[in-house]
């Protein structure tokens, strides 16, 4: 439509320059077809680059379809009134109405828009007859039946495009419901297989120590020889088990953990998350090399993923440090950025709406293992969060000396 404008507009010029050229009036033909196309090139971008008018909007039935920004009413009453003027000093502009037709359809409401195009329909018979010198009544049809078309067929258009927007909205919203419910049934079949695992390997195994122990309890002082042999075997069971269980917090434990220790996790995570708007540095303050129980490392891990989420959704930060400081008594992950900073005691306790898991699941994963989270910050400095987490700690499971 911007094409057929320009070809219209450079027709009319070019027609008027070869008939009338010498007439007094000619250079203010000239100039205001000048203006017009000016005119019409700003409006492409009074919405945006490339932009002849506003999406239409997907409304409600019966509901009142909104005007446009003023900015965009004074683009259009000024390419209007322009348009008339040129057509009143030279009538041969007239079918340049066709594609404005199409700018008043995309920018006023329906019934302001059709009063404009009969308005400009008008202008278009008026400059026919004036172009013929004589009444004919195909002068008439011919400009009517045209912007009728026009309006129909733009109508149309509007109508296919908004079904195509309820279709694709439909698309997508039954392609989040499938992928939450294959993510439902994942988890499902997740447990359904953990819980026949642990069934056939720890609780068989546990149920045969019990009987073994209770075995030999009967027989500890009839027969001593084959109630330690009872007791062995149920040591023996119980180491197995122990193999079992591992095996099982391993195949829990974040991927990046199955390729080395805790630091090493922390250098992928690192060279993941960083790019060039965001820098991550690691640093390992462990000159011992202590081994860490894998739920201290599972959680810390998981903690420096959710804290660097943070830094890069919400921090505007370009550095982010993460250190890991192995202590005697503890272990302490810190994870600092130089971003806009934010007030602490406005972070909410628990998860709130969709969002807002971050920071009340770190928390959470700190408390669970005994240890503190400290966060420190203040607006337009940065911030630091601080998770120490405990190294001796008789209740955490299958990391007991042997």
């Amino acid at each position: 439509m911007h094409v057929t404008f320009f070809l219209l507009l450079g027709s009319s010029m070019a027609r008027f320059v070869q008939r009338h050229g010498g007439e007094a009036h000619a250079p203010w033909v000239i100039a205001l077809a000048v203006v017009l196309a000016v005119l019409y090139v700003a409006g492409l971008y009074v919405t945006g680059p490339g932009r002849a008018a506003p999406a239409i909007p997907q409304l409600p039935p019966g509901a009142r379809v909104p005007w446009p920004p003023a900015r965009r009413l004074v683009w259009l009453g000024a390419v209007v009134l322009v348009w008339a003027v040129l057509v009143v000093l030279a009538p041969s502009f007239a079918w340049v109405a066709v594609p404005l037709f199409y700018a008043a359809l995309r920018t006023l409401p329906p019934l302001a828009a059709y009063a404009l195009v009969a308005v400009l329909t008008v202008f278009v018979i008026g400059a026919q007859l004036t172009l013929a010198r004589r009444f004919d009544l195909d002068l008439v049809i011919g400009p009517a039946a045209v912007a009728t078309f026009a309006t129909a067929i733009f109508m149309y258009m509007q109508r296919q495009a908004a079904r195509q927007r309820a279709l694709i909205d439909d698309l997508v919203r039954t392609r989040r419901e499938l992928a939450a419910t294959e993510r439902r049934e994942g988890t499902l079949a997740e447990r359904q297989r953990l819980s026949m695992e642990i069934h056939d390997s720890l609780a068989q195994g546990l149920s045969s120590q019990r009987m073994l122990l209770q075995a030999a309890e009967r027989t500890w002082d009839a027969d001593p020889a084959k109630a330690r042999g009872h007791v062995r075997t149920a040591a023996s069971i119980a180491e197995h088990n122990l193999t079992e269980a591992r095996r099982f917090v391993h195949d829990l434990a974040p991927a990046d953990l199955a390729e080395g220790g805790l630091p090493e996790a922390l250098r992928a995570l690192a060279a993941r998350e960083g790019d060039e708007r965001l820098s991550v540095r690691v640093h390992i303050d462990d000159p011992a090399g202590t081994p860490l129980p894998d739920l201290v490392q599972s959680a810390l891990l998981r903690i420096a993923q959710g804290a660097l989420a943070n830094v890069r959704e919400h921090a505007g930060a370009t550095t982010a440090a993460l250190t890991l400081t192995t202590l005697d008594d503890q272990v302490v992950l810190d994870v600092a950025d130089d971003g806009r900073g934010f007030d602490p005691v406005t972070l909410p306790d628990a998860p709130t709406g969709v969002r807002g898991h971050g920071i009340p699941a770190i928390r959470a994963r700190v408390r669970q293992l005994g240890g503190t989270l400290t966060i420190e910050s203040a607006p337009g400095e940065g911030a630091v969060l601080t998770a120490a987490i405990p190294l001796e700690r008789p209740s955490l499971p299958l990391e007991q000396p042997q």
